[in-house]
């Protein structure tokens, strides 16, 4: 497979839906991540109520891929829940980096990510959103320091 093979009718569908910039006024955890190896900007806000996802804005900067994997994220956060988003992240990464399967039901479109296992320098690319979304999780749910 060739590095132009990656980007499919799907990628270039799923990417074209992806939102312009939509930050949250007032998140309850903000977190950034970058790509040093294509220079890819993902950041995310999140709004938590009743233990789910309530609100969600990011900023992307991203690849093709990059923007794929926000956009899928975009249209099924809301209602989620940090459990299944850290399952999500792992399930992602394992998919990349270990020929796991892709995740199923409502985050099923990134099977069209698949692909890019074959391709280790394009994982960073893909992961950006799923790390950026843990690591704002993980900042909601830490303790606050007094």
């Amino acid at each position: 497979m060739e590095l132009s093979d990656l980007y499919s009718r799907e990628i270039i569908r799923i990417a074209g839906r992806l939102s312009p910039e939509n930050r949250l006024k007032s998140p309850d955890a903000s977190a950034r991540r970058a790509s040093r190896i294509c220079g890819s900007v993902v950041e995310v806000d999140i709004k938590m109520g009743d233990g789910k996802v309530s609100e969600y804005g990011q900023e992307v900067n991203a690849c093709a891929l990059g923007q794929t994997a926000a956009s899928i994220m975009a249209e099924h956060i809301v209602g989620s829940t940090p459990d299944e988003l850290r399952t999500l992240r792992h399930q992602v990464e394992a998919m990349l980096k270990e020929n796991g399967p892709p995740p199923t039901g409502k985050w099923a479109d990134i099977k069209y990510l698949e692909p890019v296992r074959d391709f280790a320098p394009r994982h960073a690319s893909v992961m950006l959103v799923f790390n950026a979304v843990v690591e704002a999780l993980d900042k909601i749910s830490a303790p606050v320091a007094t």
